[in-house]
């Protein structure tokens, strides 16, 4: 298998209303690091819609979120992903036991101005495109491991 043809990681983000943080997080992951990850989201107590200024910030960067709305964390299946990405402010070990678990301190951007949606949105996409870098990282690893054993093996 090539690195190309990888399977991609299964990457949960999770925020408490699942309507600015984890819905701007799996925009970002969709549009910046599809080659890596298959991201959803959900929220812990979800407040049912994403919220107009999640998508202005989103927009503003030329990101749609088609097909994204605000679910649950059980909807969302989290036993499912590789990866959960927690911004709840809570600790994510004790919220998803067992599971392979980030915890990212995000504020919360709920009912803020819409300077402080773009803060979170900038901060956001740092991490990830810095996870999508560590994600690819892993995925040639073994692919450069292979062909200099290859190599090794067929000495010209």
């Amino acid at each position: 298998m090539t690195a190309s043809s990888a399977p991609r990681v299964k990457v949960l983000f999770v925020c408490i209303g699942n309507s600015c943080r984890s819905q701007m997080a799996e925009a970002l992951a969709r549009h910046h690091a599809a080659d890596v990850m298959e991201a959803s989201s959900a929220g812990v107590s979800p407040l049912g819609r994403i919220v107009d200024p999640t998508h202005k910030v989103l927009h503003e960067r030329g990101i749609r979120a088609d097909g994204q709305f605000s679910k649950g964390v059980r909807e969302a299946a989290p036993g499912a992903a590789d990866i959960i990405v927690n911004m709840t402010g809570m600790p994510g070990r004790s919220l998803f036991r067992g599971a392979n678990v980030l915890d990212w301190e995000i504020s919360d951007p709920y009912g803020e101005d819409l300077l402080i949606y773009r803060e979170v949105c900038d901060e956001i996409a740092e991490r990830v495109q810095a996870l999508a870098q560590t994600l690819r990282a892993k995925r040639a690893a073994p692919a450069a491991g292979a062909a200099v054993s290859r190599a090794s093996e067929n000495p010209l």
